[in-house]
């Protein structure tokens, strides 16, 4: 039986999404009508905008809406960008603070399928504590941007961090999961890691992906390979143990060179010959040396984020 309570709380972080939002928010309103019609939630579900320091006019259209719409549209404006990650996660906070019974986090330019927003409903109903969106394709996306998203999957369930391939930030979380999400004060919480290693029942929702309507992603290369290392380094440390294996593989390589040397010298007397090589092997290692302190820094910088405890982001204005 549906649980005609249930209070559904859509988290969407905007930057510079002045273009999109307002069609946004008029399809997600009536994604939210559609499923109080059904009974499938209540009539207080609301939606949660989060404003990342945009520069344009996202803001002031996000005003305009809660102006027309009241309570049904809440935001959230930060003094400056922080990034999506920040974003979804003051979203979460947010909805919490304010209540719900689940929430659902979706891009403001609504790539994601909104209609999917009712079977994650159904699921959740069903009794998943979380519900995670999973593309169907990546038929959207560029060649070099297919390539690295695979790889990127492909080294996180090396590396021991098990997230499906082609998960997104388009999930569903109860507020159960809220409540636990709440104690994680991480400065680098990587959210598709957490949500997947919770422990909590999941589902899998599978949805295409739709061209955008407007405007440009604002992902791009630097931004999705800092992702990708904050996801490495917040969840696993086995690069720190690849480190001390190649360590202990060097050692090991350069003894048996050593006796090579040795033998060479002593019982063929005669001296190696191989600069060139020697010269190849000197810039090879050094690289590796370089690569190593690259990995071993990106760790420290962790600790370093954390230990200055500061806040994640700070509130401008919140409309509720």
């Amino acid at each position: 039986m549906l649980n005609k309570k249930t209070r559904l709380a859509i988290i969407v972080p905007c930057f510079n999404e002045e273009l999109v939002i307002k069609s946004t928010i008029e399809t997600l309103i009536e994604v939210l009508d559609k499923l109080i019609f059904k009974d499938k939630i209540s009539k207080d579900s609301y939606i949660y905008l989060v404003d990342d320091g945009s520069k344009d006019n996202t803001w002031s259209i996000i005003e305009e809406l809660h102006s027309s719409y009241g309570k049904r549209v809440k935001a959230l404006k930060f003094v400056r960008n922080y990034g999506n990650q920040k974003a979804l996660i003051a979203g979460l906070l947010g909805v919490k603070d304010i209540g719900c019974d689940c929430a659902v986090s979706i891009d403001a330019d609504l790539q994601q399928d909104e209609n999917a927003i009712e079977t994650f409903v159904d699921e959740y109903h069903k009794g998943a504590e979380i519900v995670s969106g999973i593309r169907n394709d990546r038929k959207t996306d560029t060649l070099f941007k297919k390539f690295t998203a695979i790889c990127f999957y492909k080294l996180m369930n090396l590396l021991g961090v098990k997230i499906p391939q082609n998960h997104s930030d388009f999930r569903l979380v109860s507020s159960k999961a809220l409540e636990i999400f709440e104690k994680y004060h991480e400065e680098g919480l990587f959210l598709r890691g957490f949500f997947h290693e919770l422990g909590l029942k999941t589902s899998y929702v599978h949805f295409d992906v739709k061209p955008r309507m407007a405007g440009k992603s604002k992902f791009n290369f630097f931004s999705l390979t800092s992702l990708a290392l904050n996801g490495i380094t917040a969840f696993s440390i086995v690069p720190l143990r690849i480190i001390a294996a190649i360590g202990v593989l060097t050692v090991l390589g350069s003894f048996l060179l050593a006796l090579e040397v040795i033998f060479e010298k002593y019982f063929l007397h005669d001296m190696p010959s191989g600069w060139a090589t020697l010269v190849v092997l000197l810039a090879f290692f050094g690289g590796v040396q370089i690569f190593c302190l690259g990995i071993i820094g990106e760790y420290i910088g962790q600790i370093f984020n954390e230990v200055k405890a500061r806040p994640r982001y700070i509130k401008e204005t919140e409309l509720t």
